[in-house]
């Protein structure tokens, strides 16, 4: 009975004050609950005791530790071995700490600090947590580098460092593996995981012919929420100093845009020709020489917007002259459409034109309105003048659909265009082209789909120029035209069984289509409005295609095209029936044979390729091939290959190889097999590191030698 009374009254006691197996204490005041293998409670402090595999959570983040004292009075918990504190998104490390759980502030003794937004690791003798962004270190270090033993580092005998904010160093150095390397008596370092005004990392380059000692000191500012500002400072020795501003913007959801603008006053005296001297300059000092760009899109309603792409530059040699290094080669993203993601041209030496656009779009379910204005600049002529430009062409498109639910389908392509240029032909052209076509269907394995078109041409045109006898030309162009293809597939699938590839489909389909525009005067047509050619011809193709079923490990299906061969050639019947003028002229109806093939096997193999062989002559007229292939580990091989009849020969070459896991080496090639000269030599050495990067790049080229380096620390994500 005495040892029943006994069990039971301490059964009530740790009913009243908590379980001491796995102890826990629930629903104390500001939602603190206590997890340990040992508990005490002193309710005359109102101090918690907890010893072993000690977890105190709280709102905002938990504590860790061997031993704790919680003082609920003050909310402050003092901890010792082994200490771990998460506070939000920061991790504090330690062997002791006192914590104060309502302000979240406290000192911890021997500790880490990790923030992970910018991978930041703050170390010292003791760190204190002033507030909510802001840490005290005495004999501190701070890296953005992981691991025990970091690349490098900042020490101070004082630190302070605000996240989002900047950190300060008193009496401190700047270590690389452990050595230091530079004393620094105060320094200012950045903190920021969000966007903040300050200057970027510089560019430094070298180039022999063009521009000398070259060098960037961008200065990032951020505007607002929905602006921002980046000013590009660069100053060339052979040209001068060039001042640019990108300015990007954001109007509510549906509207933004970049505008950017650059200015030099030009030192570099420079006398050349280009194009069998048709092109020659002979500069002197201070040209004024500039360029700027405005993408802009707002969205008024889903499927109706306003896109512009506006782009100009003072003088057709400006590409030429900055082909090492311009905004629009830094900021270029093919295929790329996201918000401040680049510009839409690559800016190198090989632009023949640059064109502005501004175009208006109105979307529904079957139809397409654009009204687009425009303007293209010719940098293969002296003068502008006789370079047609829109202003504007507007389109209305109707994509194919039954015509009043029938089984024939209907479709149209008009457009209204005025055209001007200074010097030549310019006027008004309206054109309407509806199509109407019947497809059918025989069986599994035949279809036939005839069509016939009706197009209507009108004009009003004028001529403006030094040359006489030129008149005002108005008038109109009548056709129909005449169509029909015929298509057929076969395929089989083949149980593969793989883990992966489960099945592959072949396919083949052969095609004939026929084509016939009658013969249409012509002559009083205006020259910016292009002849549509008389056509009877038969264009006869084969198309082979592999379509793999792949498996994923959840037992998901998927489809995917990895070959796709075409051989197509027509056959011109107008050249058939054509009468020999003489014994020795020869008819020639059959056109060149098309061969194109994208082949995608796997993620690291592809090839795209297309050629045109003429039958007559027995040559290849054109080849355009590029070959990638690439490995996991980072190796990767580009090979490309160009060749127009009697105009291109040329060989590109990018090979990118990863010596160690922090080093790859890389090697460009550009070579004219026409001229048999070498357009661009580059290579290039990488080295990277978590926390750091180095790159040096050498270049050589007919015009001129480049070196650039790159050394870039990680001081903030």
């Amino acid at each position: 009975m005495r040892k029943g009374c006994i069990l039971l009254s301490m059964l009530m006691l740790l009913f009243l004050c908590g379980d001491i197996s796995f102890a826990s204490v629930q629903d104390m005041p500001e939602r603190v609950d206590i997890e340990a293998d040992s508990l005490a409670y002193d309710s005359d402090t109102e101090t918690y005791r907890a010893s072993g595999n000690v977890i105190i959570t709280f709102e905002g983040g938990f504590i860790k530790a061997d031993d704790v004292i919680l003082d609920r009075l003050k909310d402050e918990a003092t901890a010792e071995g082994n200490v771990f504190i998460k506070s939000g998104e920061d991790i504090l490390e330690g062997e002791k700490a006192r914590f104060n759980i309502g302000t979240e502030t406290g000192v911890i003794s021997d500790g880490k600090v990790f923030f992970d937004k910018n991978n930041l690791y703050l170390r010292g003798e003791t760190i204190e947590k002033k507030g909510d962004a802001t840490y005290f270190l005495k004999k501190g270090q701070a890296t953005t580098c992981d691991g025990e033993d970091p690349d490098w580092m900042f020490t101070g005998s004082e630190m302070e460092v605000t996240i989002d904010g900047y950190g300060t160093v008193k009496h401190g150095t700047f270590q690389v593996k452990g050595i230091p390397v530079l004393y620094l008596p105060y320094m200012i370092f950045p903190a920021k995981t969000t966007r903040q005004t300050g200057l970027l990392f510089p560019r430094i380059t070298y180039s022999r012919d063009k521009l000398g000692w070259d060098v960037g000191i961008p200065f990032y500012w951020a505007v607002s929420e929905n602006a921002d500002a980046t000013f590009y400072q660069r100053y060339m020795d052979k040209r001068g100093f060039q001042e640019g501003v990108e300015f990007r913007y954001l109007i509510g959801k549906d509207s933004h845009g970049t505008l950017y603008g650059d200015y030099l006053n030009d030192t570099m005296d420079v006398s050349e020709s280009e194009g069998a001297a048709v092109l020659h300059r002979d500069w002197k000092e201070n040209n004024k020489r500039w360029s700027y760009y405005l993408d802009h899109e707002t969205t008024f309603s889903p499927g109706f917007y306003l896109k512009t792409d506006i782009k100009r530059v003072s003088d057709r040699w400006y590409f030429r002259d900055f082909d090492s290094y311009n905004y629009y080669m830094a900021h270029y993203r093919e295929n790329d459409t996201r918000t401040f993601n680049g510009v839409s041209f690559d800016g190198d030496k090989a632009l023949t034109a640059l064109t502005s656009t501004a175009r208006l779009v109105k979307d529904w379910s079957l139809f397409n309105a654009t009204a687009l204005v425009e303007y293209t600049d010719n940098f293969q002529s002296w003068s502008n003048d006789d370079t047609l430009q829109k202003y504007p062409e507007i389109t209305f498109t109707g994509i194919k659909q039954p015509l009043f639910n029938s089984p024939i389908d209907f479709e149209l392509a008009s457009s209204y265009g005025h055209y001007y240029r200074t010097t030549g032909y310019r006027g008004d052209v309206f054109d309407a082209y509806p199509i109407v076509s019947w497809p059918l269907s025989f069986g599994d394995y035949l279809e036939f789909t005839p069509s016939m078109g009706l197009r209507e041409t009108t004009w009003e045109s004028s001529y403006s120029g030094p040359i006489a006898g030129n008149q005002d030309k108005d008038g109109s162009r009548e056709l129909y035209t005449v169509g029909a293809t015929l298509s057929s597939e076969a395929h089989r699938i083949f149980d593969v069984g793989g883990k992966v590839v489960d099945k592959i489909r072949h396919g083949v389909r052969p095609e004939v289509t026929y084509s016939y525009i009658p013969y249409v005067y012509q002559d009083d047509k205006p020259k910016f409005l292009s002849e549509i050619a008389e056509t009877n011809t038969v264009t006869y193709s084969l198309i082979n295609t592999l379509i793999a079923r792949l498996k994923d490990e959840s037992g998901g299906v998927t489809y995917s095209e990895f070959l796709r061969l075409k051989l197509s050639q027509s056959y011109d019947i107008r050249e058939a029936r054509k009468h020999r003028g003489s014994p020795t002229t020869e008819k020639r109806p059959f056109g060149n044979v098309t061969a194109e093939l994208d082949f995608d096997p796997f993620q690291y193999l592809s090839l795209d390729a297309d050629a045109q062989f003429d039958v007559n002559s027995g040559e290849w007229k054109g080849i355009n091939s590029r070959f990638d292939i690439s490995d996991p580990r980072g190796d990767s091989l580009i090979a490309e290959y160009r060749y127009t009849q009697k105009s291109v020969e040329e060989i590109n070459l990018t090979f990118k190889g990863k010596a160690t896991d922090s080093l790859d080496l890389m090697y460009i090639l550009r070579k004219d097999l026409l001229d048999k000269k070498t357009l661009e030599a580059t290579y290039a050495v990488d080295y990277h590191r978590q926390c750091w990067s180095m790159a040096l790049s050498y270049s050589d080229s007919p015009d001129d030698t480049r070196l650039a380096g790159r050394k870039v620390f990680r001081i903030f994500s």
